[in-house]
This record gives C-alpha cells, sequence and structure tokens, in this order.
C-alpha cells in the first residue's frame, strides 16, 4: 500500500503538469498587458530608462510616440500568449525582439543600471530578471509539438 506522502506527490504533480502551461500564459499575459498599459498612460516606473536608450540609440524617435508604440507592442505580446497553439512560436519571436532591446541598458547606460561592476541598481536588477520571463516563454514553446512535414508542404 502506497504511503499518504507518495499518493499526494503523485496528485501534486499531476495537478501542476495540468495547470503549468495554462497558468505561465496567462502570468506572462498579465505582465506584458499591465506594463504596456502603464506605458500607454505614462505611468511606468521604466520610462526614464526608456528614454534615455531612445535618447542614445535612436534620437530622432520621440520618445512619446515611441512609448506608445512600446506599449502597444508589448501589450500584444500579452495577448497572443492566451491563444494556445502555434501561435505561441510567433508570440516568442516577438518576445524575444522585445526581450534582446531590454537589456541594452546593463551596456548602454551602465550609470542607470549598475552601482558597481556586479552590483546592479534596481533598475539592473529589473532586467536581468527578465531572464525569468525568457525562459517561462521557453517553457512553454518547449511544450509545443513540432509541425508535421506534410502540414507544411499544403
Amino acid at each position: 500500500m502506497e504511503s499518504a506522502l507518495v499518493n499526494f506527490d503523485r496528485h501534486a504533480i499531476g495537478f501542476v503538469k495540468r495547470v503549468a502551461i495554462p497558468f505561465a500564459r496567462f502570468v506572462l499575459f498579465l505582465v506584458f498587458f499591465y506594463f504596456g498599459a502603464l506605458k500607454l498612460f505614462h505611468l511606468s516606473p521604466a520610462d526614464p530608462l526608456v528614454a534615455s536608450l531612445l535618447d542614445k540609440t535612436m534620437p530622432f524617435i520621440p520618445f512619446g510616440s515611441f512609448n506608445i508604440f512600446l506599449g502597444l507592442f508589448e501589450m500584444t505580446i500579452g495577448v497572443l500568449f492566451l491563444i494556445p497553439g502555434g501561435i505561441a512560436r510567433l508570440t516568442f519571436l516577438l518576445l524575444v525582439a522585445q526581450m534582446s532591446t531590454t537589456f541594452l541598458p546593463l551596456v548602454m547606460l551602465p550609470g542607470m543600471t549598475w552601482y558597481s561592476p556586479g552590483v546592479p541598481t534596481l533598475e539592473g536588477q529589473y532586467i536581468i530578471k527578465n531572464l525569468v520571463i525568457i525562459a517561462l516563454a521557453m517553457g512553454i514553446v518547449a511544450h509545443l509539438h513540432p509541425f508535421k512535414y506534410k502540414n507544411l508542404k499544403k
């Protein structure tokens, strides 16, 4: 006869397996949609960092217009995470594009992101924690079924 601990463990793991991907999708939706919406209303605490990076990389683009575009782009990524299936491939590519720019301040704006070598500011920590978002999105993609060749020939 199985122990109560083994039985509980089996049920707990089974539950987590059923809810992990839907929960991950919801959490990514929530983070991207919410943070994107904050940008639309000029309430994002990341605005000074984004403005400084934009000024260094593309000073010819007005911050207000760029921030609205960025907010809508992030909100779109969030909504796309709610759609199950093959759209996750596209969503992941959009996330990678967005996330690749979020790491730029670590190199281009060291005064805002590092107190000293290896000691990030709050902004730097916020950026480094984006690795968790990437890992979560990779987990979703890892659970997709590969395309079948016969479906691609059409």
